[in-house]
């Protein structure tokens, strides 16, 4: 089995489990989808890559929540333009730092946020949650492609046995 097909596997069991506990929990099933995508999109594997993809989706949360409530302060639509600009602008510029270096992960929480209409409360469970189901997906996977590749060598060291036990015998009766 191949480690796609592998991963395919359990995230396809695993997508499953967890639109029904977002639904049993009254949570956004789509921005788990999206914490789930920010890890296997992260450039780190394991931990790090949780720890990296945790990182930038907060942070993306609290950009997002500066430019709603940045630009309602200010009151002047086309200066509320101007504050996603400047925040974009951070945004990016906060890869600097090792921790908050995966882009894409912050603008992910930033327009999760956006989309559930600033409710921030119910974004970051999810995204946490998704984040988490991610590497539960891969994790599994790979577990999963190295299981079948013990199972597979122990297969063919049980038929290289019958194989050599029939040649036994066929000798033998000879």
């Amino acid at each position: 089995m191949s480690v796609l097909i592998a991963i395919a596997i359990t995230t396809g069991i695993l997508s499953g489990v967890w639109g029904w506990v977002a639904v049993s929990f009254g949570l956004l099933s789509w921005a788990g989808f999206l914490g789930c995508t920010t890890f296997f999109a992260a450039p780190k594997d394991g931990m790090k890559g949780v720890g990296l993809s945790l990182a930038t989706n907060m942070s993306g949360v609290a950009w997002a929540m500066l430019i709603i409530h940045g630009s309602e302060w200010i009151g002047i639509d086309i200066l509320g333009y101007v504050v996603t600009a400047v925040v974009s602008f951070l945004m990016c510029v906060q890869a600097k730092r090792e921790w908050l270096n995966f882009i894409p992960g912050t603008f992910i929480g930033c327009c999760a946020t956006f989309a559930a209409g600033g409710n921030w409360q119910l974004v970051i469970p999810s995204l946490v949650l998704g984040v988490l189901f991610g590497y539960a997906m891969k994790t599994s996977g790979l577990w999963l492609k190295s299981r079948s590749e013990q199972c597979a060598k122990q297969t063919a060291a049980g038929s290289d046995l019958t194989s050599a036990a029939v040649s036994s015998n066929a000798v033998s009766s000879k």
